[in-house]
């Protein structure tokens, strides 16, 4: 099949979620720093990465096709919580966020005849969690490369107590704000 756009993000749960609308796209990841600038807000973070993500792939590409690109933060309060550095990074994350509620920002940038952004900002509340249940959740492998350490679409879910929000959005690409931004270029879902 022909693709529509291309996908800035390596990020087989981001595909997942264009397969399940039936949006056609070829993979061409960009690597940048995702460090927070000094005083940058979350919706701030979240919307300069996906700008900068689908204006670098943009740039590296020679092709007509629109270009879509995500980034989805973790914030408890004003902390910006990205992928763990590793273990203990995770059981720290997984420990603040523990009986709180925190929100999830998702951006998405689509560059095409003209650019388009839309956030995507969903509050999670999780349940109490104990110290045995971060450390399993930790040995299952699934906080490794996510935002926050966690994993609303597998066994972190068991976690959630509750959501207001953008399921889709945590997951990390909102599809009710992806399909407006789509239809705005002429790609429509239900053609």
């Amino acid at each position: 099949m022909t693709a529509q756009i291309i996908l800035a993000s390596a990020s087989p749960r981001r595909q997942e979620l264009l397969d399940q609308i039936k949006v056609t796209y070829r993979v061409n990841p960009v690597d940048l720093d995702e460090t927070p600038l000094p005083n940058e807000t979350p919706l701030d973070y979240v919307q300069r990465l996906a700008a900068e993500k689908s204006a670098a792939c943009l740039a590296q590409l020679d092709d007509s096709l629109p270009v879509l690109a995500a980034d989805t933060a973790v914030v408890l309060g004003d902390l910006i919580m990205g992928k763990p550095k590793g273990r203990e990074d995770a059981l720290a994350m997984l420990r603040q966020l523990s009986g709180k509620m925190h929100r999830v920002y998702s951006a998405i940038s689509l560059r095409g005849r003209e650019h388009g952004q839309a956030v995507s900002i969903t509050e999670v509340t999780f349940r109490a969690l104990t110290e045995c249940e971060i450390a399993a959740y930790w040995q299952s492998g699934e906080p490794v490369d996510k935002a926050g350490s966690y994993a609303i679409q597998g066994m972190g879910g068991v976690f959630v107590e509750s959501i207001s929000g953008s399921f889709s959005g945590v997951v990390g690409l909102p599809l009710f704000e992806t399909a407006d931004l789509l239809s705005r270029q002429g790609i429509g879902l239900f053609k």
